[in-house]
């Protein structure tokens, strides 16, 4: 069997390497932008809408550090806690509840429960900002105390929209209802946010 002429070969061996480039770090590695890479962890939470729309804002200082996204949810959560304590704190000084002592006793406990959850998301990112090195006995244990603070929270947000379901209805229930299940989407968006660091 005759073998092929030279410059058949050069051109066969051409269009292996056209058809079949050598990969590159260029057509390898794909950059994600910050935008992008805090919609994707978004997707691990149960309100992924607001998950992004509360932390798009921080994509320059969170770029794709998980860790600092995390610490990020988690004060973002702090601070609607803590505008929702004061607001409550604020309704039970008024008298317009004053005739009705079911909704006065979920006010009052809905304030006791913020004002706990405050605390405990507080300490969460106390702690968060005091991370030692990931992979050590030491980094697991604190990431635990901020899983559980935060859990802990969430379910304190969680008593105090309980507490409003055999208020008569109207339109200040209503509205301090909502303002608690939305700080309950972010303390759990941020929970969840800290679990996938926390696995990572």
């Amino acid at each position: 069997m005759k073998s092929l002429p030279s410059i058949s070969m050069h051109f066969l061996i051409f269009l292996f390497f056209f058809l079949h480039p050598i990969p590159t770090l260029g057509s390898t590695v794909y950059d994600t932008s910050p935008t992008d890479y805090i919609r994707k962890s978004c997707s691990a939470t149960l309100y992924p809408d607001l998950c992004y729309t509360s932390l798009s804002g921080y994509a320059n200082p969170v770029q794709q550090d998980p860790a600092r996204l995390a610490r990020i949810a988690i004060g973002v959560s702090l601070s609607k806690a803590r505008h929702m304590a004061s607001y409550v704190s604020n309704l039970t000084r008024e008298t317009a509840y004053g005739a009705d002592p079911q909704a006065s006793a979920a006010l009052h406990d809905c304030f006791s429960n913020m004002d706990d959850a405050v605390d405990e998301i507080h300490g969460s990112l106390r702690q968060m900002r005091r991370l030692v090195a990931p992979g050590s006995e030491s980094f697991r244990f604190q990431m635990g105390n901020v899983q559980t603070w935060m859990s802990e929270a969430l379910t304190d947000e969680e008593t105090c929209t309980d507490g409003f379901e055999d208020v008569t209805e109207g339109p200040l229930k209503t509205e301090v209802y909502e303002r608690a299940v939305k700080v309950k989407k972010l303390t759990s968006n941020a929970l969840a946010l800290v679990n996938s660091y926390a696995e990572k």
